[in-house]
């Protein structure tokens, strides 16, 4: 009786810590945006200038307990197809990406590829933190399809946890792991996950999207 009781406390404590963090979370992530936000005009005009198309992209993911996710991110592929409307353009493209090629010739600009190794496309997801959809720490959002391939079993179980902008295997490797390597630090997210390993990520996060290794 006694131990359940202490797991009952530590389990309700553990609770009330991630509810400080997400509160503190939300909070300066209205700073980081605002922050943010002339980076993201300037680079917005940039890209339209380039592409000759809207700036902002929206791809469908699959969110916190498999609800969907409209991923925003600033534009840094296009091509020579019809020009898309509106001032975002939504990809429901249920397949994903795949694995990333380093010279994408949709990537068609320096500053796309700027923008892709610093992860400035990214920011735009700072919205959905703001919003409660997303973490600044988690795993990934996937495509459907993408998500059923090669995290199978395991999807379910990590999408019990927010996504996120940032996660382990974004500072261990980045776009060099294979699949299943991160399907296991996702894992290990979703199963180890503290406070502590929260702020390492963080911390981790700033020098990687600095030096912009291993992001294409």
């Amino acid at each position: 009786m006694g131990s359940t009781q202490a797991f009952r406390q530590t389990a309700e404590e553990r609770d009330i810590r991630w509810q400080i963090v997400a509160a503190f979370e939300r909070a300066a992530t209205v700073v980081l945006f605002a922050a943010a936000l002339p980076l993201l005009v300037v680079s917005g005009l940039v890209i339209a200038w380039q592409s000759r198309r809207s700036p902002w992209i929206a791809h469908k993911r699959v969110g916190w307990r498999g609800s969907a996710l409209w991923m925003l991110k600033l534009r840094t592929m296009w091509d020579e197809r019809e020009r898309s409307k509106g001032w975002i353009e939504y990809i429901d493209d249920s397949e994903g990406p795949g694995v990333k090629q380093r010279d994408d010739p949709r990537v068609a600009s320096r500053f796309a590829q700027f923008c892709r190794r610093h992860s400035i496309d990214e920011l735009p997801q700072l919205w959905h933190v703001i919003r409660g959809e997303m973490s600044l720490v988690g795993p990934r959002p996937m495509p459907l399809a993408e998500l059923r391939r090669y995290y199978g079993e395991d999807a379910e179980e990590i999408l019990q946890v927010k996504p996120g902008l940032a996660g382990l295997w974004q500072t261990s490797g980045r776009n060099r792991l294979t699949y299943s390597e991160r399907r296991q630090l996702d894992l290990r997210w979703v199963r180890q996950r503290s406070v502590g390993m929260y702020a390492s990520i963080l911390l981790r996060t700033i020098p990687e999207v600095w030096r912009g290794e291993n992001s294409w």
